[in-house]
């Protein structure tokens, strides 16, 4: 990475209504003052999903000004330039992504839809953090790469690694 921090991070998913707003906000938090992260999706749902905003909020995370949003967002000429883009969800990364500004390095972190899961409320509310604990891991060893010394393609190897050590 030539560019010096904050690096400006996108996770995407389909709905955006967990998974990539979990990873916003966990990113968010574990790298702050590194990294500035936000979150979209292809098809956003236009809410965030209840159990995700109860899970963040029992973790303290702050989750006003928390919303739904297209990933076109990021991809206009008044977008912020990104620096990484995560798919979190398989659909999301079989989908035609729009050109994002800035190059970005992208990866694949691919994570089982909570909000999808039929079953009890507790089962639920179980998925729910099984998400946030993977994304966590995923997040916490992202932060740790020593970006500056990393060519792109080094990079795109270690954020590959992390995915397949962290599922």
């Amino acid at each position: 990475m030539t560019r010096a921090p904050p690096y400006a991070t996108l996770f995407l998913c389909t709905g955006n209504s967990a998974r990539s707003v979990l990873a916003e906000c966990i990113l968010n938090r574990e790298g702050r003052g590194r990294f500035v992260a936000y979150s979209a999706g292809s098809q956003p749902k236009g809410e965030i999903h209840p159990l995700a905003l109860a899970l963040l909020e029992r973790q303290h995370f702050d989750t006003r000004g928390l919303r739904s949003k297209r990933w076109d967002e990021f991809a206009g000429p008044h977008a912020p330039k990104l620096d990484f883009v995560f798919t979190v969800c398989d659909n999301a990364a079989n989908e035609t992504c729009p050109v994002w500004p800035g190059q970005p390095v992208t990866a694949h972190w691919g994570i089982p839809d909570p909000a999808a899961l039929e079953g009890t409320p507790a089962a639920k509310e179980q998925a729910f953090a099984d998400a946030f604990r993977a994304l966590t891991a995923r997040i916490r060893a992202f932060v740790k790469l020593p970006l500056a010394s990393l060519d792109a393609a080094a990079l795109r190897t270690h954020l590959d690694e992390i995915a397949a050590r962290t599922n």
